[in-house]
């Protein structure tokens, strides 16, 4: 029995998934929420084979929630469902460790059955959520993207700095040049411009 934890800011959505879920005789659903911070709180957290994350959701999103998730344990088997892949999000969710990728208009049947394959160690990506999510290269380097992440996180320049182990000034030049590259006034734009393509 595959023991499913499924987060997803539509409550309406999520009850009837968790109610068709159980249909399976596979599966079994032992908990959920409406944030990603309910899958992170989840008692006790082995009990839980497989999580079904929401891309957007309040307080954490589905990929920050991923991230967490396999931080605490790298072999974390998390599907992401969602209604709009934007260009970049599949990289994203691919890179925290995210290894099923559906759309929500996917049946409860289909999702079962990635449910299962990534259970068992497989991956499994929507091919037309992976058209659309790739969309186009990110033009940011590794570094831009770490101080635009921190910025999105709210974070000003000097904890940027420390937290990334950089002078202050460096700092600045990285959100410099993320600016120019993405054609916004600012930094916070800039943080704003990447998340909305799924860079950071």
């Amino acid at each position: 029995m595959i023991h499913v934890f499924l987060a997803d800011d539509e409550d309406m959505l999520r009850t009837a998934l968790v109610s068709l879920l159980e249909l399976e005789d596979s599966l079994t659903v032992v908990g959920h929420g409406g944030t990603g911070r309910a899958a992170l709180e989840h008692e006790p957290a082995s009990e839980v084979d497989v999580h079904v994350l929401d891309l957007e959701m309040p307080d954490l999103d589905g990929v920050d929630t991923a991230r967490a998730l396999v931080a605490r344990d790298p072999e974390a088997a998390i599907v992401m469902i969602t209604r709009h892949a934007r260009p970049g999000i599949l990289r994203s969710a691919l890179a925290a460790g995210v290894r099923g990728f559906v759309p929500k208009s996917t049946s409860a049947d289909q999702l079962a059955r990635v449910i299962e394959r990534v259970h068992a160690g497989g991956r499994y990506v929507d091919p037309e959520l992976a058209v659309t999510a790739l969309g186009f290269d990110c033009p940011l380097t590794e570094r831009e993207v770490d101080v635009l992440r921190l910025t999105h996180q709210g974070l000003p320049v000097a904890e940027i700095a420390a937290h990334l182990h950089l002078a202050q000034g460096t700092v600045r030049n990285y959100l410099s040049d993320a600016i120019a590259k993405l054609g916004v006034a600012d930094r916070h734009a800039a943080a704003r411009e990447a998340r909305a393509h799924g860079w950071i």
